[in-house]
């Protein structure tokens, strides 16, 4: 499993919901906490290690030692935003890059856990933004489509050097056409969902 980059298909994929846990989906689940903590991260979701998945990972603390704030969220939904902030996002599928993202600060999320039991959060601040940040990937939108005009112009540069860097390693073979990056999402998405 490794975390893919901008401009990946599967990071503008609409995730499909899942309707079942399995020893499978938990082991995944595990190898992405670890892969997020690996690289630093708060939060990780399916699409972004080229899973098609309602499903994502986080830690409000960015601490592994505190178990207490990791979660794995199932077929999210958010509800009841309220109030509104800017604060810096970055995103581990785009290395480097950091922008200024305004979102409500307060946000209800619906989830079920990987024990399938329904869980209710009540979220503000840090967390309310890393779920939605992550909600949004499940939805295809990543963070930078959410910028002001004058801040996405401040990170076009960067953001031009990863599609670069992406269709030169899809030219030389080492990531998959985006024909067959589809064709493979299209076949784990009927295993799951």
């Amino acid at each position: 499993m490794k975390i893919v980059k901008y401009p990946h298909p599967c990071l503008r994929h609409l995730s499909k919901p899942l309707v079942r846990v399995d020893s499978e989906l938990r082991r995944l689940a595990a190898e992405m906490l670890e892969l997020m903590y690996e690289f630093d991260g708060v939060g990780l979701a399916a699409n972004q290690v080229d899973l098609p998945y309602r499903l994502f990972a986080v830690n409000f603390e960015g601490d592994q030692a505190i178990k207490e704030q990791e979660f794995v969220f199932l077929n999210p939904v958010i509800t009841n935003r309220s109030g509104m902030d800017e604060a810096e996002e970055g995103c581990l599928s785009f290395p480097g890059i950091y922008a200024p993202v305004r979102r409500p600060n307060k946000v209800t999320l619906t989830a079920f856990d990987l024990s399938g039991n329904e869980i209710h959060l009540e979220l503000e601040g840090l967390p309310a933004r890393a779920v939605q940040h992550e909600t949004d990937h499940l939805d295809g939108v990543v963070f930078v489509d959410r910028l002001s005009p004058t801040n996405e112009m401040a990170v076009r540069e960067p953001l031009e050097s990863l599609a670069r860097q992406f269709a030169g390693e899809q030219q030389r073979g080492l990531i998959a056409s985006n024909e067959q990056i589809a064709t493979r999402l299209g076949e784990l998405e009927k295993l799951r969902t």
